[in-house]
């Protein structure tokens, strides 16, 4: 058996041109980023534009309460992959003693408490200072039209705010007059505004302008995000007890010295070779390191079981990624991590030998000498006390909200490159409209990233004041020669990883072009811990598209799945570019599913 043939058909062609490529998942943020790069700035400038962006223009997916992590290479060090990390910690009083003590067996998924320190800004903003080149009002301007003036609003905006209209209307009413100014959810392609984020980034670029040079005036704004409007205003709106998922009322604990206190920062990436290509990732403080480990699983089998439009093939790969994600439960953390091991040779051949022809339906970690895996709490469902006989959830899809306001897996997600050779990805999160009320004065509310954390003691993410949340965020830049060629990335919360593996499988293993790779049909598994509030898990659950073929979920049905059918066009929101190094030729690609990301470029 060979890989199977690219499909002859795309849903619109990978772009090529020699100037600067831009993808995204909203066509604003994309064509914002791309107009940077015609006007003289460079690849970082245009995803700092294009990210403020996806700010306002997809609410529902990122916010500036929120957090990002990306993965860039600069012209001057094309070998070197470095990690923007945009992952705030924890609050000081955030103590699982607090949320024990508050009655909660969980983080919850939607209010303040579950808030790490807004990160996303500051980290867009120290990229801004280091490697762009214009000043932070040029790069703002984008974000504060669209804000101020108005822009047409997507329909799945609208469909988010209507899930959660009655718990805006009942329990939020900051968010119901923010979100809902006429008394009901906007329709689609309105025009809305958000004149107090305006105003918010008016304020950065005020204090930008009294700085004696570009990147002191940068760290300046740095400094008034940090200590300003922004801090004070949160810490007092959210010690107001408001209603959380756990249909409780409980006050934030975030304050004005947590938002003083972080700074984002730039780490060095975790790394894998993988025929031929580096493929670089966050550390194990997000979940990226979890791919690395597929990889290094799958690369021990011919390619036949590499092929995901193939029952052996995506049978194999869903095995892999149990495995990969039960370690990333097991060690996985802001803590000390045994990745050399992890990700040794040895360690996959004998991950590698666990899987059979049969579906698993167990949680299963490795072995790492001297170090005891942390067992999360395996719920196949989950209700909080506070919610029993309640509705349930109200929305399906992406994103997924319960009318308690829960959400999972909603991200957006950026990638540029630029002629000189400087690449970027980033994925963008959390600060969802939905993830907490509104503040005010802000036009924005706090994210909900600390979900991700355990009130177990003793596990590698438990919540811990001062450290970061395990993140899903999971950008990826794929390097051969020692030179960057893809930035590459996805929204999805869990899957995230698991549908960049797919693409990562068909273009370096079957030949796939960048746009045949984001248009083919897409799976995943549920067998695995979410990471999303209430973090219950399928065993044996994998999701498909129907394009899969019916021979092949049949297939994939026999050896024990637990086969969900999303439908055609559902899974999957990949973006991506490209830069051939011998050509010079730079190329892009991004997802039709939803008609809303769109790639550009010349």
């Amino acid at each position: 058996m060979t890989y199977t043939p690219p499909p002859s058909f795309t849903t619109r062609p990978t772009l090529q041109g020699t100037f600067g490529m831009s993808a995204s998942t909203h066509w604003l943020a994309t064509a914002s980023a791309q107009a940077v790069l015609e006007r003289g700035g460079n690849a970082f400038d245009a995803a700092v534009a294009g990210a403020f962006v996806l700010h306002v223009v997809e609410p529902h997916l990122n916010g500036p309460g929120g957090d990002m992590t990306g993965v860039f290479a600069t012209a001057e060090e094309p070998g070197r992959p470095v990690v923007l990390m945009g992952q705030g910690p924890a609050p000081a009083a955030a103590t699982r003693e607090h949320y024990l003590a508050e009655g909660l067996e969980l983080v919850p998924g939607a209010g303040a408490l579950a808030a790490a320190v807004p990160a996303a800004v500051d980290a867009w903003l120290l990229l801004l200072r280091d490697h762009g080149t214009w000043e932070l009002g040029d790069v703002l301007a984008f974000a504060v039209g669209y804000a101020r003036d108005g822009h047409p609003i997507v329909g799945r905006v609208g469909a988010t705010i209507a899930a959660v209209a009655d718990l805006f209307t009942e329990h939020w009413p900051t968010s119901a007059a923010l979100w809902m100014p006429e008394g009901r959810p906007p329709r689609e392609g309105e025009i809305i505004r958000n004149e107090a984020y305006a105003r918010v980034l008016d304020s950065l670029v005020g204090a930008a302008a009294d700085g004696a040079t570009r990147a002191e005036g940068i760290d300046a704004a740095r400094r008034e995000w940090r200590t300003g409007l922004v801090a004070q205003a949160s810490a007092e709106f959210v010690a107001t007890p408001h209603r959380h998922s756990s249909g409780l009322d409980h006050a934030g604990v975030i304050t004005v010295e947590d938002f003083a206190d972080f700074e984002a920062s730039y780490e060095e990436a975790t790394t894998l070779e993988f025929r031929g290509h580096t493929i670089a990732k966050t550390g194990p403080w997000g979940q990226g390191p979890a791919l690395l480990q597929t990889l290094a699983i799958l690369d021990g089998f011919d390619d036949e079981r590499l092929d995901p439009s193939t029952a052996l093939g995506a049978h194999t790969i869903l095995e892999a990624q149990k495995l990969a994600i039960a370690d990333r439960e097991a060690y996985y953390g802001d803590a000390h991590v045994p990745m050399e091991h992890l990700l040794s040779p040895e360690y996959a051949a004998v991950r590698r030998a666990l899987i059979t022809d049969e579906a698993s339906l167990e949680f299963r970690p490795g072995t790492v000498p001297g170090v005891e895996p942390f067992t999360p709490p395996l719920r196949t469902g989950y209700t909080p006390p506070a919610l029993a006989g309640g509705s349930g959830f109200a929305g399906v899809g992406e994103p997924t909200v319960s009318r308690s306001g829960e959400t999972r897996g909603d991200t957006c997600h950026i990638d540029v490159v630029d002629s000189a050779g400087n690449m970027v990805s980033a994925t963008p999160s959390g600060g969802w409209l939905q993830s907490s009320p509104a503040i005010p004065e802000l036009g924005f509310c706090l994210g909900s990233r600390l979900q991700m954390t355990w009130l177990e003691e003793g596990g590698p993410s438990t919540l811990e004041a001062g450290k970061r949340p395990r993140t899903t965020l999971t950008p990826t830049l794929i390097l051969k020669d020692g030179r960057p060629v893809v930035a590459l990335g996805s929204p999805g919360g869990d899957q995230q990883d698991q549908w960049q593996l797919l693409y990562i499988l068909r273009t370096i293993v079957g030949g796939y072009t960048p746009q045949q790779a984001v248009d083919a049909p897409s799976l995943h598994t549920t067998s695995i811990p979410g990471s999303f509030w209430p973090r219950t898990w399928e065993p044996g659950g994998a999701v498909v598209e129907d394009r899969l073929g019916e021979d092949v979920i049949a297939d994939l049905e026999r050896r024990g799945h637990v086969i969900t059918r999303a439908g055609d066009w559902s899974l999957g929101r990949l973006s991506s570019v490209a830069r051939d190094h011998e050509t010079g030729v730079l190329s892009a690609a991004a997802n039709p599913r939803g008609a809303q990301g769109y790639a550009a470029g010349r």
